[in-house]
């Protein structure tokens, strides 16, 4: 059986103001023609269908055509709610939708029923653990205490029991959405952190086939049997790096070594590259290397000692598609390591004030004309003060 893993869709978040909703439409339309050149058996959608709990209209109407070409396609899908989505929202209709081959399941209630497909080896069973939120679902699945390595222990026991009353041979996938040890994260994912603790161990899917994960955005081999499909398109520019794409994955027969007889990383299309750029801004604008980026979102991170005069309007000029500015100036020398007290002992008012701007600007100083303005402004605080003291 083959199937296609991936997840975070995200479907209605926007990048740094920019509307990505005909590159989500990109990806929807790729992802069916996918399924239909690779003659996939099943699509796999871990979690995180939308950005937010009550997505906008768009979203939700890009969903449902969706899942219209998924059921005209005849390919089952199976699909997850994740910790961005509104799990009741995305499961109302799942009853009904579910004739149609498309199974959602967000209800923690569900973990041990699995959607059950078969193929010429068999019956493969696979159980949709939707993001399960420790405080909302400890008692429901009987786990230990409150903690994301709790209640994913207690619902992967809920799987194994099932499984283990099942015809011997029969194949298991898990979807699950949760930051599992070893994955890299990126300042996308919106944090899961409960107690101090976000990250579960890959052995709590011991006893799987496979594992298609969500959460993360970048696609990720954890182990053979446990991956990330990454999202499919970058939502910050931390993930400038990142590969888009989705997992391929093939099983066979059961096996000692698992049922895995292949899997590979499919692209996704990309709407427009991501750059981070780093220097002085003369320097940026300069720069013959730079020259790929002209047609990219521009990250830029402006060292410059002083802050330069309409720097977005400037970058703009060479990069059309710059979307952040960051401020980050070279420093002069570092402090001698003298003590707050000692650096301002037997030092005016005047040369504390121009230190201090001095130290913002990083280390450039005053000009005279700066300096005039600084003295006036502590000598009418002088005249202001005595004038009071007069009036008392």
């Amino acid at each position: 059986m083959r199937l296609l893993h991936t997840s975070d869709w995200h479907l209605g978040r926007s990048f740094h103001r920019v509307g990505l909703l005909d590159a989500q439409a990109a990806f929807l339309d790729h992802l069916v023609a996918t399924v239909h050149e690779h003659r996939v058996d099943a699509v796999l959608v871990a979690g995180d269908v939308y950005d937010r709990a009550v997505p906008p209209l768009p979203a939700v109407e890009l969903f449902d055509t969706a899942l219209h070409r998924l059921a005209e396609a005849g390919v089952p899908t199976v699909m997850i709610s994740g910790n961005h989505d509104s799990a009741r929202r995305l499961g109302v209709g799942a009853g009904l939708i579910e004739r149609a081959g498309i199974h959602l399941r967000t209800d923690p209630a569900g973990i041990g029923t699995p959607v059950v497909l078969g193929d010429a080896h068999g019956d493969i069973a696979l159980y949709g653990l939707p993001y399960l939120e420790p405080a909302l679902v400890r008692e429901q699945l009987g786990a230990a205490k409150a903690g994301h390595e709790a209640v994913l222990a207690a619902a992967m026991d809920r799987v194994r029991a099932d499984l283990a009353g099942r015809p011997a041979g029969t194949r298991s996938v898990v979807l699950a959405h949760a930051f599992v040890a070893g994955g890299a994260a990126s300042d996308s994912e919106r944090d899961i952190t409960v107690g101090g603790v976000a990250a579960v161990p890959t052995g709590i899917f011991d006893g799987v086939d496979y594992v298609a994960l969500g959460h993360l955005h970048g696609s990720q081999t954890l182990t053979p049997r446990v991956r990330y499909s990454g999202s499919p398109l970058a939502y910050s520019f931390s993930e400038a790096d990142h590969r888009k794409s989705m997992w391929l994955v093939d099983l066979g027969a059961a096996g000692p070594d698992g049922a895995i007889t292949g899997a590979e990383r499919l692209d996704c299309p990309v709407p427009r590259p991501l750059a981070r750029i780093r220097g002085r801004l003369d320097d940026l604008l300069a720069d013959p290397g730079l020259t790929p980026h002209e047609r990219s979102w521009v990250e830029a991170t402006l060292t410059d000692p002083v802050r330069p005069t309409d720097p977005m309007a400037r970058l703009a000029e060479r990069f059309p598609h710059t979307l952040n500015l960051v401020f980050d100036p070279e420093r002069g020398d570092a402090d001698t390591g003298a003590s707050y007290a000692q650096r301002l002992r037997d030092r005016t008012d005047q040369q504390i004030a121009e230190d201090f701007v001095a130290h913002v600007r990083g280390g450039a100083a005053l000009d005279g004309a700066e300096r005039t303005v600084l003295y006036g402004a502590f000598d009418d605080v002088r005249v202001d003060a005595a004038e009071r003291e007069v009036g008392r």
